[in-house]
């Protein structure tokens, strides 16, 4: 498959649903769930000075994983989505810098697609062997101090990344963590001014 020139091995789509932590059972499960993309790097294998121009063609790309992963996660309510976070694992042929290409086109598709959300998306990136692991942090939609929705979501795709290629990743969640008890500021007191609180 390709997305305005973005060649795609395969999507992955994962989604956990949470009743409890060993504490009293949810009354609403919390659903956190990532997708990931394995796509070639143009630049494996080689030092290119520019390559900032592979934001921009990546941005349909991060929009169509938003999309889906919504979908996976709410069948689509974007008023359920609480939490998000990005990553990418870079193959071993290219560079941490590669995956640095991600934070723009990533970020901003889950931000605009659940309507401008207001706070920074988290994220992390590594370059890594095949089967690789990424342990992508996750924050609030608006407010980046909401305690109770500090989390993260262990993501890898098994065959990859292969060398030249990456694992972008994208992660959502319908809520904080299932027995939230260490204070700070509360979801329901978020003011989205700033992205903070």
């Amino acid at each position: 498959m390709v997305i305005n020139g973005i060649e795609i091995r395969k999507f992955a789509t994962f989604v956990e649903e949470i009743f409890h932590e060993g504490g009293p059972v949810a009354a609403t499960p919390l659903k956190v769930g990532a997708i990931a993309a394995v796509v070639r790097n143009p630049f494996a294998g080689r030092y290119v000075p520019e390559i900032a121009q592979l934001m921009e063609q990546l941005r349909p790309l991060g929009l169509e994983m938003s999309t889906r992963l919504a979908q996976a996660l709410t069948g689509g309510d974007l008023s359920r989505i609480e939490g998000f976070g990005k990553g990418a694992i870079v193959g071993s042929a290219g560079e941490l810098e590669h995956g640095a290409l991600w934070h723009v086109p990533g970020g901003y598709a889950m931000r605009d697609l659940l309507g401008k959300a207001k706070a920074i998306v988290p994220s992390t990136k590594k370059v890594g062997p095949v089967g690789a692991r990424l342990d992508v942090p996750v924050t609030h939609i608006n407010a980046s101090y909401v305690r109770g929705h500090f989390n993260a979501m262990e993501v890898g795709v098994s065959d990859a990344p292969r060398a030249d290629e990456m694992v972008l990743v994208l992660v959502m969640t319908t809520g904080g963590r299932v027995h939230d008890r260490v204070g700070g500021l509360r979801a329901s007191e978020v003011k989205g001014e700033d992205g903070l609180r």
